[in-house]
């Protein structure tokens, strides 16, 4: 069995759960970067005797608009798939609805979901350091009762996934990170942006229209110089304090 990874992970957090997941159900992982710009995912085809994990991260409760789109522009081909749903220790409400229906539009039959948290991507000491080691051991476990399940032929779920039809309102963060003085124009976060918003000509420029808040930039800046305003961060920080308390456990759906 070969696994598709298909998945969306500008900071890297979706992509360290989808690989764990992955290498449990199969030896045979080949990935389609949604976060990438260069279009290598569109157009691109899965086959039926293949199984997809589809990881995203949920924003605000819903997909990431890109990553949406992006799945779109993939043939399922009638392959088994696995939706992987990440967030940040506060909630993913109706992502994975959302996951559901866009796979299952583009040609793929969801057998299993899992729901999983990693390190938040904005106020990083919330979920900090996860997924960790019990993260891992319980994500293991997910895997090799949904490997069970593709093995004895299902190909379908056998219970409602959490969310609500139609999905909550997509609002728009508006939290640009930009550089300080001491940026040396190197480009890492122009080539990293999934959303071509930052100027590769002039990195110090940014299309906040066009930015979806990701934090790729802040993730993969070389010299950790570009960020939220420090008044916007604590403010976040504060909103994020009352309801990202405690630790919150992986989830399985199937």
């Amino acid at each position: 069995m070969v696994v598709c990874e298909i998945v969306f992970s500008p900071t890297g957090g979706t992509r360290r759960v989808a690989r764990i997941v992955s290498e449990v159900l199969s030896a045979q992982v080949r990935t389609l970067d949604l976060t990438a710009r260069d279009g290598a995912w569109r157009g691109a085809s899965c086959t039926e005797d293949e199984v997809a994990v589809i990881a995203v991260p949920s924003y605000g409760g819903r997909m990431p608009s890109l990553a949406a789109e992006r799945l779109s522009a993939i043939s399922g081909g009638g392959a088994r798939a696995v939706l992987v749903c990440v967030y940040g220790n506060r909630a993913f409400e109706d992502t994975l609805v959302e996951m559901e229906d866009r796979a299952v539009a583009a040609g793929f039959r969801v057998v299993a979901a899992v729901a999983a948290v990693a390190e938040h991507s904005i106020v990083r000491k919330y979920a900090a350091g996860r997924p960790d080691s019990e993260d891992r051991l319980r994500l293991e476990e997910y895997a090799r009762r949904i490997a069970e399940r593709l093995h004895a032929g299902a190909d379908s779920l056998m219970e409602p996934l959490p969310g609500n039809r139609p999905y909550r309102e997509s609002k728009r963060v508006g939290l640009v990170p930009l550089p300080s003085r001491a940026c040396d124009g190197c480009g890492a976060c122009a080539r990293r942006c999934p959303a071509g918003a930052i100027d590769a000509a002039d990195p110090k420029r940014v299309d906040e229209a066009r930015c979806i808040s990701c934090m790729a930039c802040v993730a993969v800046c070389p010299k950790s110089v570009r960020r939220i305003s420090r008044v916007k961060a604590a403010a976040v920080s504060a909103m994020l304090g009352k309801v990202c308390s405690g630790r919150r456990e992986c989830g399985i759906f199937l």
